[in-house]
């Protein structure tokens, strides 16, 4: 696999590439910026991108947003020690397909690009997907009741949690869920999340 380590912080950039290349024996460029990330991409864009979000000379946003809208397989998962909500929106609009602390242990973060790869989408334990945003996105393929239990998912909400604000049974809730995730033919509650904050 093609790895590019996008991060300004020489140490993290470093550690990364050799854990990368010595135990998984994968390929990794790097770059203190992202015009430089956007650069290495236009010569010889990689797999999966690991792109830190405060960046001098192109942050990791702009960067996702640019190298996305030029070479949309490449997967981008952001990596950073920011959990603030206009962040994690930020990144998803811009078109990632993770988003990960730097505290994540570093098999965690082998294991998440490994699932990236493979057209999954990964976030951190740390991290709600609580992003604010008005008017509430209304999918004209779903019934109302489905429109609502799919936004206070997007909110990071549980089923216990969905159950007691619509005065619903946690069974009904978890049928809603189900049905969402047919219909939307999504895996999982992340990728809800994901598909209510880039499509609403």
């Amino acid at each position: 696999m093609k790895l590019l380590i996008a991060d300004d912080d020489g140490l993290i950039r470093d550690s990364l590439k050799i854990m990368l290349e010595l135990v998984e024996g994968w390929t990794a460029q790097t770059a203190s910026d992202g015009n430089t990330a956007y650069e290495l991409c236009a010569a010889d864009p990689p797999d999966v991108i690991l792109m830190d979000i405060r960046m001098p000379e192109g942050d990791g946003v702009t960067a996702t947003q640019k190298i996305k809208d030029t070479f949309p397989q490449v997967k981008i998962i952001m990596l950073t020690t920011y959990t603030d909500d206009a962040y994690i929106q930020a990144a998803i609009e811009a078109g990632a397909e993770g988003y990960l602390l730097k505290s994540t242990p570093a098999d965690g973060i082998v294991e998440r690009i490994r699932a990236v790869e493979k057209g999954a989408y990964v976030f951190d334990k740390g991290v709600k997907i609580s992003a604010k945003k008005t008017p509430t996105p209304s999918f004209e393929n779903l019934t109302e009741r489905e429109n609502e239990v799919l936004a206070l998912v997007a909110s990071g909400l549980s089923n216990n949690e969905i159950a007691a604000k619509l005065y619903l049974s946690q069974g009904t809730v978890r049928n809603i869920v189900s049905a969402l995730l047919e219909k939307l033919e999504l895996r999982d509650r992340t990728q809800l999340a994901v598909h209510y904050w880039k499509n609403g």
